[in-house]
């Protein structure tokens, strides 16, 4: 096929003649990039014959999209509340992650400091056959829950025992979370559970078999699959082929072979199993969405959706025609990353992202907002388009597809107004022109990071903040705020290789400025900085009254909701992430340094929430 008729194939299928660069100008698309891309949105090119078929938008001319759901309190009032990785909650009960427990009793507290919502990282099911592939952002399944999370001592039956207490005791101690040794004695305990339950030796009418069945078949083949995959997924580890279904040998590759068939024919009750794990997240999770609202937190728990999924998880297994199959999601070269981002994630196909009354990002959606009244859309850019990179390339040779955007707002909008629940939309970085526009027109609010927040003069003053928003100082991406004022993301980018050092002096230049326009704008909103606030090297004490400071800043914002940080309460040196990392750096291990039982004698937590209880008291 030749270029001309590539390229027109490419614009029908929405796939963008140009990409940014790091020095803002526009890179052509290849017609060897187009031809992959193409490919990988299963169109394939015979001659001058289209064999696949371009998705269109439905909306009719002229119709409005409805707008997603806002509560009513929240017309004449401003809120606050606390962001947090689950995980990352040390406690004494706890079995060296943090578990829905926990987010029950930090409902509990977040409730007696004013707040009204608890963010999370997203919850969805991981590899629990490779549990040190940990990352919150590359699930399994954004369908299902992470058994991870399930707090043991709280399911019906169990007793403790000496030796059970001193590998529990080794766990919480270390500052890491050792997923490997979490998941071996987590899973451990719960397979004995399941049997005595099973066996009908433990009665409770809040664990009614009855209810179990009715989870099951209301989950229907979603379940099930996923339940049989992570069966597969123990079975090919303990074989050597691997967790993720890629490196299975080629007759349990597909769902839908013979041999997979007659595998769950042998294994019934390890499927039981696994359903069973999914009803125990999901019956906990309630119940700390259930405490949330009794501690008085209006809108309660706020969850994060990813942007994608692994590409050899339960979710591309178990529906292998929804999903790009030949190309991976990922960012293009910009100055914090040069040679761009491959987030080796699975993105739904355009064609059948919003295809069907019932369509996978629907049941996407739908599978977080019962527990929630608020979600995060994680890379909110990817509603109009994704950054596809071809397998095998560069992110550089990688190219934007356009996606449904009308249709998918459409299905936010319909069932955020049937859960009552708030959508926000993370957009940073490189976003398309009118996104912001659309995404507040469909009543989505928008993400506003502190340190994003600039132009060419400085930091934007308070009252420029959008009323429709989340405001907040920073996210798992991100230093915290003594750590972003020495620089030491900075540093980090450049220590672990993915910004070279030159590059690095410019923007530890432009962080000096940067500390001058953040002092520029206290002033402006009439706060006091400590008057020794003038280096990175600020004193410990002197950097906590910045991060008082800041907090009161963003509360100052007429954005309706402000999230204080765990992580900057705790003032934690470690990051959460380090985006372009993988094994040099443990990404999604570090714990809090502070126990959740501790967190009340924390001076800078007791000093930040009263800053917010002030700004913004409850109405």
């Amino acid at each position: 096929m030749k270029s001309a008729e590539v390229d027109k194939l490419a614009r029908l299928h929405g796939i963008s003649s140009t990409r940014p660069s790091p020095e803002n100008r526009e890179v052509v698309i290849s017609a060897e990039t187009k031809r992959k891309i193409l490919s990988a949105l299963n169109i394939e090119l015979t001659g001058t014959v289209e064999t696949g078929a371009p998705w269109r938008e439905t909306k009719p001319a002229g119709a409005n999209i409805p707008v997603s759901f806002l509560p009513d309190f929240l017309s004449d009032t401003r809120v606050w509340g606390m962001s947090l990785q689950l995980y990352e909650l040390r406690s004494t009960r706890n079995w060296g992650i943090g578990d829905f427990k926990d987010l029950a009793d930090m409902a509990d507290l977040a409730g007696s400091l004013g707040a009204d919502f608890i963010g999370l990282n997203p919850l969805h099911a991981p590899f629990l056959a490779d549990p040190d592939r940990c990352s919150p952002y590359e699930p399994s399944s954004r369908q299902h829950l992470n058994p991870l999370y399930i707090a043991v001592d709280q399911v019906p039956g169990f007793a403790s025992n000496r030796e059970l207490e001193r590998e529990l005791e080794r766990l919480r101690q270390s500052d890491l979370v050792d997923y490997i040794g979490v998941a071996r004695t987590k899973l451990g305990a719960l397979r004995d559970l399941w049997s005595a339950w099973r066996q009908g030796g433990v009665s409770d009418k809040a664990h009614d078999p009855a209810d179990f069945d009715a989870f099951v078949a209301r989950g229907g083949d979603s379940l099930r699959l996923h339940a049989l995959f992570e069966c597969l997924s123990f079975a090919m580890v303990e074989r050597g082929a691997g967790a993720g279904w890629q490196r299975w040998p080629a007759e349990f590759q597909r769902v839908d072979s013979a041999a997979v068939t007659d595998f769950e024919r042998e294994h019934p009750d390890d499927v039981r199993f696994h359903m069973w794990l999914q009803w125990l997240a999901h019956r906990q999770l309630m119940q700390a969405a259930d405490q949330a609202r009794k501690a008085g937190l209006r809108i309660g728990l706020y969850l994060d959706l990813a942007v994608g999924e692994a590409v050899d998880g339960s979710a591309t297994w178990s529906e292998p025609d929804v999903y790009v199959s030949k190309a991976t999601i990922g960012s293009p070269p910009d100055p914090f990353a040069v040679d761009g981002q491959d987030w080796h994630l699975a993105g739904y196909l355009p064609s059948k992202i919003a295809a069907g009354d019932m369509s996978p990002y629907r049941r996407m959606v739908r599978t977080a907002m019962p527990y929630a009244g608020a979600i995060r859309i994680d890379h909110a850019p990817a509603i109009r388009r994704l950054f596809l990179v071809p397998l095998g390339d560069r992110p550089e040779s990688g190219a934007y597809v356009r996606y449904p955007e009308d249709r998918l707002l459409q299905i936010l909008a319909e069932t955020s107004a049937e859960h009552r629940c708030l959508v926000i939309g993370e957009a940073l970085g490189m976003i398309p022109e009118g996104l912001q526009e659309d995404l507040a027109a469909a009543g989505i609010l928008s993400y506003r990071i502190f340190s994003y927040e600039q132009d060419e003069k400085g930091f934007r003053p308070a009252d420029a903040y959008p009323v429709r928003a989340l405001a907040c100082i920073s996210t798992h991406d991100h230093q915290t705020l003594a750590g972003w004022w020495r620089g030491a993301d900075i540093q980090d980018r450049c220590e672990h290789g993915i910004v070279p050092a030159d590059l690095t002096e410019e923007h530890l230049k432009h962080r000096k400025r940067e500390r001058r326009y953040l002092k520029a704008a206290f002033k402006a909103a009439g706060l006091d900085l400590p008057p020794r606030l003038t280096a990175a090297r600020a004193s410990e004490e002197t950097q906590k009254d910045l991060t008082v400071g800041a907090y009161r800043f963003i509360a100052r914002t007429p954005s309706l909701l402000t999230a204080v940080r765990l992580a900057d309460l705790t003032n934690e040196k470690k990051p959460t992430n380090i985006p372009g990392t993988s094994d040099s750096y443990p990404n999604w291990k570090p714990k809090l340094s502070v126990l959740l039982e501790d967190l009340l004698s924390s001076p800078l937590l007791r000093s930040v929430t009263a800053a917010m209880q002030e700004e913004r008291p409850r109405k």
